[in-house]
């Protein structure tokens, strides 16, 4: 009498595991997070520490090239670029970290009343943020600046203002997305508040594309207050901002060129990184874009 093969129990076999392959950082993210990261310590250094005082000046020290006393030069007062660069670090850094905020926190607030609450709140609240996005966010800023006057907090405002609607659109859009899903509804059966439930369920699943659109506007905000400094119309001289330093260079650009050299290849710098580190934001929240 044959006896049937014996089969152990599926809970006692030893099967592999597979471990998931871990997310090494993409090269974009090595590299715009090392740029990033250079920029914020230059402007935390300026904060602390220049070699000379950004606004001293030494007419005998005019036009001096880059050397060992000065390493980036000097300008037409005889002050030291270096040092210039630092302090304009802090202030373009900072106006377009104000701005980009003041966009985020306006824009988040209306977007989600608009795409929550619907009807003529939202009606009302797009014909609104439409109409200021028929203008290019730089002509607005310009036009606003041209009203209250040029100042450090009035670029944040004017920015701030500017930027805005982009924010209102994307969190309207993905409100409108989460409001019909099962655990918002969830929530309002079981007696939540309207402001509970957007506090606490809408606005943590608003934050992936708001990041990466707060990245892209952070290199927005720093090339428009580049250019409206650059214009004349951003924080009067004789505060440093690498628009302003641009600006004065241009009558000397061909005999002292380190003068227009230096603050374009920071801009340069800062926008590069900007937009390598929101690229890999980019690819590693939105789904779409994961391999």
């Amino acid at each position: 009498m044959s006896s049937k093969p014996s089969c152990a129990p599926l809970a006692t076999l030893d099967l592999p595991v597979r471990k998931a392959p871990r997310a090494w950082p993409s090269a974009n993210a090595l590299i715009g997070a090392s740029l990033l990261l250079t920029l914020l310590l230059l402007a935390l250094l300026g904060v602390l520490w220049t070699p000379y005082d950004p606004l001293r000046i030494d007419l005998l020290a005019r036009f001096q090239a880059p050397s060992a006393a000065h390493w980036l030069g000097t300008d037409e007062f005889g002050r030291d670029v270096f040092s210039r660069l630092l302090i304009g670090a802090r202030t373009s850094l900072w106006i377009s970290l104000l701005s980009v905020s003041f966009a985020v926190v306006a824009g988040t607030l209306i977007g989600m009343l608009a795409g929550y609450l619907r009807g003529w709140t939202d009606r009302v609240l797009m014909m609104f943020n439409d109409a200021l996005l028929a203008f290019p966010g730089i002509l607005m800023a310009l036009g606003i600046m041209a009203i209250i006057g040029a100042s450090q907090y009035g670029i944040v405002l004017a920015l701030g203002i500017a930027y805005t609607p982009s924010v209102v659109r994307v969190v309207r859009g993905s409100v409108l997305s989460l409001r019909e899903l099962e655990f918002i509804e969830a929530s309002r059966v079981i007696g939540n508040s309207e402001l509970y439930t957007m506090l606490r369920h809408i606005a943590p699943n608003c934050l992936a594309p708001l990041c990466v659109l707060a990245t892209s506007m952070f290199g927005w905000a720093l090339l428009s207050e580049s250019a409206l400094s650059f214009l004349g119309l951003g924080v009067p001289p004789p505060a440093a901002t690498w628009g302003n330093m641009l600006a004065s260079s241009r009558p000397y650009i061909a005999s002292a060129s380190w003068l227009g050299i230096f603050p374009g290849l920071f801009i340069c710098l800062a926008l590069l990184a900007i937009n390598l580190f929101g690229d890999a934001l980019r690819d590693r929240l939105d789904p779409r874009m994961r391999k």
